[in-house]
């Protein structure tokens, strides 16, 4: 990677050294004027083919934007899989409109006015001071577009952002971050998460749960993300090491996970995951991966390596934010299913207090045998009669 940076700088370096030779051929033009083909004075040809070349440019933007709409179109996410999906992809669609016509118009207009006032000998320029009028014209009109687009963006980024603490049935989940892999921890009956800190990460603690709260012994530790169709899933965000970000690409939701502070949003999901691997496009593109997949496998199975399992559509909680060597690998399952499979699943788990307990247990039931086994020592006396605790007291007297 070094050696590339350094043939990358070498290469700039050489075009920066070149680009001011010319810089300075074009200072002595004047003084060593000629009329011959060498001169650097772009003459009526000059114009003509450099006009000629920008249409040609236009029309590769054009061709290239049409191509690329058609054999890269299809990879767009599809059906939004949250209440505030929609809206989020009306907002994205209005804006990708109003960039692509703004580009098509003034692309044109800047390479036609380009060829038409081209240099021509004996042609000269005429000096157009101002124009009030037209000067309030390409004022207002992008002042009226960006204008409407801010405020319906503030409007959608106020709806999507909002969140209804007293919303019934809302389900709390707290998202922990860390190099590189996802823990997610579930409010038990309480509806409330217990408070932890990194200080009290031990065995299988791995977020850090405060045990002595009371709100966390019905807490539910888990290491894959069920939510509910239709009810409000309400995130909190934690970081134990560096700056994350979780992204839900189907659920058009993403926040970034900051260590030392608790961030937060909320969405509803409407699509469970059985429904999205039934849509169309998602059918679709799952086909075309697995078609990639077994043409990879019969060329794994020639070399006598094991062969690709079919790919099936999931929904995925990704890293967005580059965290490290395996940043790549920061993913999450995530189930979204009926409300009755829901809780049927979370039931099914472990609080984690109940865990806590148990690994205890297990430590202490694995020390005692130990301890037993050891010979006794005669103690000392004096040292038997020690109180430590008083020593210390006596100390700070």
């Amino acid at each position: 990677m070094t050696s590339l940076l350094i043939i990358v700088v070498l290469v700039l370096l050489g075009i920066a050294i070149w680009q001011l030779t010319k810089i300075f051929d074009l200072t002595q033009v004047g003084a060593n004027r000629t009329d011959d083909g060498d001169s650097e004075v772009a003459n009526d040809r000059d114009n003509n083919v450099n006009g000629y070349l920008m249409f040609g440019f236009l029309g590769f933007i054009y061709v290239f934007t049409i191509y690329s709409l058609w054999k890269w179109g299809g990879l767009v996410l599809g059906t939004p899989a949250s209440e505030h999906g929609p809206q989020y992809d009306n907002l994205m669609a209005i804006s990708m409109w109003l960039i692509f016509i703004t580009q098509t118009i003034t692309q044109f207009l800047l390479h036609y006015f380009s060829f038409k006032y081209r240099g021509e000998k004996g042609k000269v320029a005429f000096y157009y001071a101002d124009n009030d009028k037209l000067e309030f014209i390409w004022t207002i009109i992008p002042v009226i577009v960006l204008a409407g687009l801010i405020l319906y963006g503030l409007y959608a980024w106020t709806n999507i952002m909002f969140i209804d603490e007293e919303k019934e049935d809302s389900i709390l989940v707290e998202v922990y971050a860390k190099q590189f892999s996802w823990e997610v921890r579930y409010a038990g009956e309480d509806g409330v998460l217990g408070k932890a800190n990194v200080r009290y990460i031990e065995g299988v603690n791995t977020l850090g749960v405060d045990m002595s709260d009371p709100n966390a012994q019905d807490d539910i530790q888990a290491s894959e993300l069920h939510l509910p169709k239709g009810k409000q899933v309400i995130f909190k965000f934690r970081s134990q090491d560096v700056l994350h970000s979780a992204y839900f690409p189907h659920f058009r939701a993403q926040m970034n996970v900051v260590p030392g502070m608790v961030t937060e949003f909320a969405f509803v999901p409407t699509v469970t995951t059985d429904e999205m691997r039934q849509d169309g496009k998602i059918m679709k593109k799952v086909a075309h991966i697995n078609e990639i997949r077994s043409k990879k496998s019969a060329e794994l199975v020639a070399e006598g390596k094991t062969a690709l399992d079919p790919y099936t559509f999931d929904y995925l909680l990704l890293c967005n934010k580059i965290c490290g060597m395996s940043h790549y690998n920061m993913q999450m399952k995530v189930v979204v299913e009926d409300d009755a499979d829901f809780k049927k699943w979370l039931s099914g788990k472990e609080k984690l207090s109940a865990a806590v307990k148990k690994a205890k247990d297990e430590a202490a039931a694995a020390a005692a045998p130990a301890s037993e086994a050891a010979p006794s020592k005669p103690a000392d006396s004096a040292a038997a009669k020690t109180d430590s605790t008083t020593v210390a007291q006596v100390e700070k007297k």
